[in-house]
C-alpha cells in the first residue's frame, strides 16, 4: 500500500496542511502577500539567499533581528574511529554554515518555553540580589566579632 503525503490547500498558501514548505510554495506566498508575479518573488528570494550564502562563505555573519543569525562555524580536525573496522582515522577540519534562531523565533515556535524562560529570568534576578544582600549582612557582624576578639 502506498502512502500519499498530506495535501496542501493551494488556494490559500498560508494554510499548510503538511509539515514542509518547499521553495515554490514560499515563492507563491511572497507573490500573493506582496502582489508580485511569481517570477519577481522568485528573483527576490534568490537574491536574499545568494546574499546570505555569499556573506557567510566570506566568513561574515548575517543577522536578522528576531529571526536569527547565519554564521560560518569552523570544526577543527580530529581523530575518529571507523565503526566497521575499528581503525583510527583522521577527520579533516571543515567550515560549516550555522544558523542560530533569535528569541522571537524561538518564542513563536514554543511560546510555553519562552514564558518559562521569562518567568525564570524575572524570578531569578531578585532572588540573587536578595541572597547577596543577606550574605553581606550576615558577614558584617561576624567580621566585627572576630575583629573584637582578636584585639
Amino acid at each position: 500500500m502506498r502512502h500519499n503525503p498530506p495535501s496542501r490547500d493551494t488556494r490559500n498558501p498560508r494554510s499548510i496542511r503538511g509539515k514542509h514548505m518547499n521553495k515554490a510554495e514560499l515563492i507563491e506566498v511572497l507573490a500573493k502577500q506582496h502582489t508580485l508575479s511569481k517570477a519577481e518573488a522568485a528573483r527576490i528570494l534568490a537574491t536574499v539567499l545568494d546574499t546570505v550564502v555569499a556573506t557567510v562563505k566570506k566568513g561574515g555573519a548575517v543577522t536578522l533581528p528576531g529571526f536569527g543569525s547565519f554564521k560560518q562555524h569552523a570544526r577543527a580536525a580530529r581523530n575518529g574511529v571507523n565503526p566497521g573496522t575499528g581503525d583510527k582515522i583522521k577527520i579533516a577540519a571543515v567550515k560549516l554554515p550555522k544558523f542560530t534562531p533569535g528569541t522571537a523565533f524561538k518564542a513563536a515556535v514554543d511560546p510555553k518555553a519562552a514564558a518559562r524562560k521569562a518567568a525564570k529570568a524575572a524570578g531569578a534576578a531578585p532572588v540573587k540580589v536578595a541572597a547577596k544582600k543577606a550574605a553581606k549582612t550576615a558577614a558584617k557582624p561576624a567580621a566585627r566579632k572576630s575583629g573584637k576578639t582578636g584585639g
